[in-house]
């Protein structure tokens, strides 16, 4: 199966946003991710429900919406309407997230966790049979452009063992550092999609650099 390339809309020129959606639509992107950050669970503020809704006016890729914000059960259907056909919470953020999961699905979209770099692939074990992705951060979430930790692969490696292990039909989501360097070691490892930011949009060509990370 090809890798699936969800480039972070988190590194666009936001004062051109109308204009870098219309560059991911015309690539061979597969997603557009979007980060909302609330300066709570994470020590950044992105964007929130109109930003995102403004994005999705003009997307033609499906809407990845990472949410690193406490609390998002309050946020479940404002996402879902505001276009996100992919809504992922955070493990650490969620005491109750069987729940959690099941009022993504209910909403019909697809349900992610999150983890971040410090928290164990073991904690998803009684949740992997229901969930559609697992979005591991190979960065500490918050900032876009961090240093890729290397512990990652090892990592992709376990939680792909335990997907097999336990039936799941879940995808592996790698989220921060991703590059063409460390990419092909993760596809080998086991990742699904790669989300890539600050590589995508910092460089020349953009959709040039995404179909590069799309052919590995």
């Amino acid at each position: 199966m090809p890798t699936l390339i969800a480039p972070s809309i988190l590194a666009a020129d936001f004062a051109n946003l109308q204009k870098e959606v219309e560059m991911l639509n015309s690539s061979e992107a597969d997603f557009i991710h979007v980060d909302i950050m609330d300066g709570v669970f994470v020590p950044n503020i992105s964007f929130g429900i109109p930003v995102t809704e403004a994005i999705y006016k003009h997307a033609r890729k499906p809407l990845d919406v990472h949410l690193m914000i406490v609390n998002p059960d309050n946020y479940l259907e404002s996402i879902r309407n505001a276009g996100a056909e992919i809504i992922s919470v955070h493990y650490e953020a969620c005491p109750h997230l069987h729940r959690t999961v099941q009022g993504i699905h209910a909403l019909g979209a697809k349900a992610g966790v999150a983890i971040n770099p410090h928290t164990s692939i073991v904690l998803l074990e009684e949740i992997i049979g229901d969930i559609d992705l697992v979005c591991l951060m190979s960065v500490n979430p918050g900032f876009g452009g961090q240093k890729f930790i290397q512990n990652t692969y090892e990592k992709v490696s376990r939680l792909k063992e335990l997907i097999l292990k336990k039936g799941s039909s879940a995808k592996i989501e790698i989220d921060g550092g991703v590059n063409l360097e460390n990419a092909p070691k993760l596809i080998e490892a086991g990742a699904d999609i790669l989300v890539a930011g600050s590589f995508v949009f910092s460089s020349k060509d953009p959709q040039q650099t995404i179909s590069e990370l799309k052919s590995l």
